[in-house]
């Protein structure tokens, strides 16, 4: 299997406001190192959502099974796999607890699904803390919230159109 390293952010002007992820891919190809960039922003979203999309198009880009780690500086998405929450909530009907709906199950059953293809290691890094990876994904992340022609997040703006519930 390749071995990719995948870094990830999401970013919002307000929470919610307008939003953008980034993630750049590292691989060895042919005994040469390569690197992808992704970006892409929506006119209304969350800061969580960014955080999950960067994760996804690092993993939906890949063309064949791969053993990938992914660094990312949200908590939310570091602990939701590793910890075994986001399996949890599915299994529960997207429900975190009796009372609580699980947020953005849209995201998560595509992470999920991407899961199952991969082999993906979760590692949490300290966000704005000086690590190259995670300051380019920042980079892209923010300059896709700041764009002209900002796409629409449907999960978000009409989740009654995708709900997986």
């Amino acid at each position: 299997m390749k071995k990719v390293t995948i870094y990830t952010d999401g970013a919002c002007s307000g929470n919610p406001g307008p939003g953008g992820y980034g993630a750049i891919l590292q691989y060895r190809d042919n005994y040469r190192d390569n690197a992808k960039e992704l970006s892409g922003g929506f006119r209304k979203t969350t800061n969580n959502r960014m955080e999950l999309l960067a994760v996804i198009s690092g993993l939906e880009t890949l063309k064949a099974p791969c053993e990938v780690t992914i660094f990312s500086d949200s908590r939310y998405i570091v602990d939701a796999v590793n910890k075994g929450w986001a399996r949890r909530w599915k299994a529960n009907g997207w429900r975190r607890n009796k009372k609580e709906k699980a947020v953005n199950p849209d995201l998560w059953e595509r992470l999920l699904n991407l899961l199952k293809i991969h082999d993906v290691e979760f590692r949490w890094v300290k966000g704005h803390a000086g690590n190259e990876g995670n300051e380019r994904a920042d980079a892209l992340a923010v300059a896709a919230a700041n764009s002209d022609d900002l796409a629409i997040d449907e999960g978000y703006e009409t989740p009654s159109a995708h709900a997986l519930i």
